[in-house]
């Protein structure tokens, strides 16, 4: 089977904090039972303080991030104005219920902060356009990380605090899906900031559930 040959298996997260917004993926493609890479990537800046990030396929992920890097660009340029985070949300949206009978084999989390604030929105391979207000995971490790969002999530949680519950919970699920591993991305986004944590930011998250 074509799919059985796709790049795919993820765990991502997005957490809705009272001032911003925080993503997290980790860096596993698989292909089947195949370990297909170890530094994949599954988030991606789409705008200025807008990151998405992507479960599934990982040809139609990179796909869908370059068409949409470019046509925010072009939003920009035509209205000279930043778009929203629902803006981005939309046309993707529209994107992918364009193409339903042929749909991306993706699930996609657009998040970040605008004029109205931190908002995360999730969106499925057809284009259902859901807005999260708190705490949301895709993939096959999802069950897993949504197990320790729901434990430890409070409302009026921090960014640096987001931070860390993000990392907890796709430490978990590294633990038990065998499709998600190698490493955490995490990138936190308030109105002042787009910002990637480094590898050794991260380490140092982990090194506190270690002990």
């Amino acid at each position: 089977m074509l799919q059985d040959k796709v790049y795919k298996g993820t765990t991502t997260v997005g957490i809705v904090c009272r001032d911003g917004v925080v993503m997290a993926t980790e860096k596993r493609a698989t292909m089947g039972h195949f370990i297909a890479s170890k530094r994949a990537r599954k988030i991606y800046q789409v705008s200025d303080r807008v990151a998405m990030t992507t479960a599934g396929s990982v040809g139609d992920a990179q796909f869908l991030a370059r068409l949409i890097k470019v046509e925010m660009n072009l939003y920009e340029a035509q209205k000279e104005k930043r778009p929203t985070v629902r803006a981005i949300a939309t046309m993707t949206s529209n994107l992918l219920h364009s193409t339903r009978y042929f749909p991306y084999l993706v699930q996609l989390l657009i998040g970040g902060v605008d004029e109205n604030g931190a908002s995360v929105f999730s969106i499925d391979p057809i284009g259902g356009a859901i807005e999260e207000t708190d705490i949301v995971a895709t993939g096959s490790g999802s069950p897993m990380a949504y197990g320790v969002l729901e434990d430890a999530y409070t409302e009026g949680l921090t960014v640096d605090e987001a931070v860390e519950l993000a990392v907890r919970a796709i430490n978990s699920a590294m633990k038990r899906d065998s499709a998600s591993g190698d490493g955490i991305d995490v990138v936190k986004i308030t109105p002042e900031m787009y910002y990637e944590l480094r590898k050794e930011e991260v380490e140092q998250i982990l090194s506190k559930f270690r002990k």
